[in-house]
């Protein structure tokens, strides 16, 4: 099927909250070293070139084209101008996260895994159809972050500061309230 999701395929993951309404995850404003990026979520997949797009590379080794499986370890690589860094837990989560469960603030970095797994997430498909464990475009998904073998769920947690719509942080609870850590996929 065209469906399916490969290695190499550049992504635009919409978050689930209020009915589809979180918005796309999105890279903003500079962030300074080891970070690269601050991580937010925007009303459309192209606030500007490239911030809401994400190349989906395997943390395991396996090869470009090859399907993603629920379950896979994944990078996610942001190509805003170009190379906007990977999508990595860095820091605390705020106050009023932590008081909802938060864990871990995101933000892209330069590399990979700024430290042992603050880049690797575990992506988990509710179901496919067929239930062949591939993770295709319009699946709900969950990423689970593998910072200290538990870095938390990715999930909208509060309003954007800087930007456009709402903040991002990992959270304990894989889905705490209205759809925070629930993403769908779409082709770039």
């Amino acid at each position: 099927m065209a469906n399916e999701i490969r290695f190499g395929d550049r992504i635009h993951l919409l978050n689930g909250y209020n009915a589809w309404q979180g918005g796309y995850l999105d890279t903003i404003n500079h962030r300074p070293a080891p970070a690269k990026y601050g991580v937010q979520t925007a009303e459309t997949p192209a606030r500007a070139t490239g911030t809401g797009t994400w190349e989906i590379l395997s943390a395991e080794g396996k090869a470009s084209g090859a399907n993603v499986l629920s379950g896979d370890v994944v990078y996610l690589r942001n190509l805003f101008g170009g190379d906007g860094g990977y999508l990595d837990t860095n820091g605390h989560a705020t106050g009023p996260q932590k008081s909802a469960g938060g864990k871990y603030d995101v933000s892209t970095s330069q590399g990979r895994d700024r430290a042992e797994g603050t880049g690797r997430w575990r992506i988990f498909a509710q179901t496919s159809a067929p239930a062949d464990q591939y993770v295709r475009t319009g699946d709900v998904l969950l990423l689970w972050n593998l910072y200290g073998g538990n870095g938390g769920f990715l999930e909208t947690n509060q309003h954007s500061t800087e930007g456009d719509k709402l903040d991002v942080c990992t959270n304990a609870y894989f889905n705490r309230a209205a759809d925070v850590a629930y993403w769908k996929a779409s082709r770039a």
